[in-house]
């Protein structure tokens, strides 16, 4: 089992969702929970095509954090 990092933003018509650890995979979604799980099936299809074709799977190696900023 591996671990994904995933990027959820909003947006005027639901939700978007990137890895930085999967290049070239992104998913959109009506609700937070849709995108979640949009980006889940779609990270495990686009590795599974990355493996049909031989060639080798990101591991993933990113990771967030928040700083605090003055207002």
């Amino acid at each position: 089992m591996q671990k994904f990092l995933i990027t959820i933003e909003e947006t005027c018509t639901g939700y978007s969702a990137y890895s930085p650890d999967v290049p070239g995979c992104v998913c959109t979604g009506r609700t937070w929970e849709d995108v979640e799980s949009n980006m889940r099936e779609a990270i495990e299809f686009h590795l599974e095509g990355m493996r049909s074709e031989g060639m080798e799977v990101p591991r993933p190696h990113t990771f967030s954090t928040y700083i605090e900023i003055p207002a």
